[in-house]
């Protein structure tokens, strides 16, 4: 029994010490590797790859280890490009929703300043000035409730109208 378990380590052994890749590189060089070659090596560089796998994208795999000479170069197997890229490119997205709120934001305080200005006008002319109630009733406003209005607006234009 203990026989039989040995000789199925040594097989498994076998095994994985099989699965390997082997291209060759764009400097001509022979490589061998566990892992799969960087995506700027073409199909017809790979002169092996592990059984079982026809086709592997780099994606799926780990990003390829150095073989000996080599440095370990992501950026030109283009791994971090497009991590790169979507970054770059979600940042955008970003700024460009904050500069739409901020835009919406002005336009939304020149408004209400714009608002502010006229009914401040309208306070300042001696007008009476009268509201519909809760009831829809009209009524004027006595000078408490105009002073407290007026008092109101020119915070609004204080706060809007820089």
């Amino acid at each position: 029994m203990p026989k039989i378990l040995l000789l199925s380590a040594l097989a498994s052994v076998c095994v994985v010490a099989h699965a390997q890749w082997q291209w060759i590189d764009n400097e001509g060089h022979k490589v061998f590797s566990d892992r799969a070659p960087p995506s700027d090596i073409p199909d017809k560089n790979v002169l092996k790859r592990p059984i079982g796998r026809a086709t592997v994208s780099v994606e799926a795999d780990a990003a390829p280890a150095p073989a000996v000479g080599q440095t370990s170069d992501n950026k030109a197997a283009g791994i971090d490009k497009d991590l790169e890229a979507k970054k770059k490119q979600a940042a955008e997205a970003e700024a460009a929703k904050r500069k739409a709120e901020e835009e919406r934001y002005a336009k939304a305080k020149i408004e209400n300043c714009a608002r502010a200005k006229q009914a401040k006008a309208s306070f300042d002319s001696g007008l009476r000035i009268s509201r519909t109630n809760a009831a829809g009733e009209r009524e004027f406003m006595d000078d408490a409730a105009r002073a407290s209005e007026l008092k109101r607006i020119q915070g609004i234009i204080a706060s809007d109208c820089k």
